[in-house]
């Protein structure tokens, strides 16, 4: 019988042991957690206040940028405390919670991109039903699927992470309590934690993406039977910057949740973990309003009106 232990804390080995470079690595996240902060709150805000801004497609964009707020908010504040920390520990309560918010958060965003996906969908192949079938109502209702399915299935994911146990070695490969590495230095509960990781994540990812792929493949056959070339291009620009997220997203995702964990895997995994807890939530706002004509106008207005008053 393996020698199981209390445990009271972990240890966050973070990105690198070299010291050198953990200045720098926080100066970086700092900078990059301030955008992302910044870009995103300004994003809802714009939303908010902007009369053009009030469809659909931006009552959900409004809510991605909020949850990719508590997304980078529920890892970022302990890396870089830990970057600069001597102990780089974290309470095995604090663990649990992290793991808790992290699968929720995970899951609620992947539903959102495909709420806004079916939401272009509706925009593009059934306009003249649009204002009426995606109504305040069932925008709330929609939006409401992710949050409530998110946090339910969170919670028992993080029960299954409670019931694994461990034997002395409480040093994590990562920057964050994440699955994978956890389950990587656990001597107890691993097999049921790992598969039911596994299929929980395929199954997700594999509905939530279907529900992308069919809503993109329906507009494109509609996109491609329109006869004016500016409606294609105009069809074509309000996806783009969606299909651009979606890619980012779960591409990272399926690399990091997909497979078992492995010394390699988990190394490889922290890596692109930085990409999808920091790099992409600071980098959504930007594509959605680069791009986007009414974005770009609200935002002319918005500054124009502050200058007046």
């Amino acid at each position: 019988m393996p020698n199981f232990t209390d445990v009271t804390e972990f240890i966050l080995l973070g990105l690198t042991s070299r010291q050198e470079f953990q200045v720098l690595f926080f100066v970086v996240f700092l900078v990059v957690y301030m955008i992302t902060l910044l870009g995103n709150i300004g994003m809802i805000i714009l939303i908010s206040i902007s009369p053009q801004l009030q469809s659909p497609m931006y009552f959900f964009l409004s809510h991605l940028s909020f949850v990719d707020v508590w997304f980078s908010s529920n890892v970022t504040p302990k890396m870089l405390e830990n970057l600069l920390s001597g102990t780089k520990t974290i309470s095995y309560v604090g663990c649990l919670v992290q793991c808790y918010f992290f699968i929720a958060l995970v899951h609620v965003e992947v539903y959102i991109l495909a709420v806004m996906a079916f939401d272009r969908y509706m925009a593009i192949c059934n306009p003249l039903l649009y204002g009426s079938k995606m109504s305040r109502t069932v925008c709330v209702r929609l939006i409401s699927v992710p949050y409530v399915y998110g946090f339910s299935v969170s919670l028992i994911c993080t029960l299954w992470t409670y019931g694994l146990y461990f034997c002395g070695n409480f040093e994590i490969n990562h920057f964050y309590c994440a699955d994978p590495p956890l389950i990587k230095i656990a001597c107890g509960g691993v097999h049921i934690k790992e598969y039911t990781m596994i299929v929980i994540a395929g199954i997700n990812f594999t509905y939530s993406l279907s529900v992308v792929l069919i809503s993109y493949t329906l507009i494109v056959v509609a996109v491609l039977h329109m006869r004016s070339a500016d409606g294609r291009r105009k069809a074509f620009s309000t996806c783009g910057s969606h299909l651009t997220a979606v890619t980012m997203f779960y591409g990272t995702l399926i690399f990091m949740y997909l497979r078992r964990p492995t010394e390699e895997s988990v190394e490889q995994g922290k890596m692109v973990a930085v990409f999808y807890t920091t790099v992409i939530p600071m980098l959504n706002p930007m594509i959605y309003s680069l791009r986007n004509k009414d974005v770009k106008e609200a935002v002319n207005k918005a500054i124009a009106k502050a200058n007046l008053g």
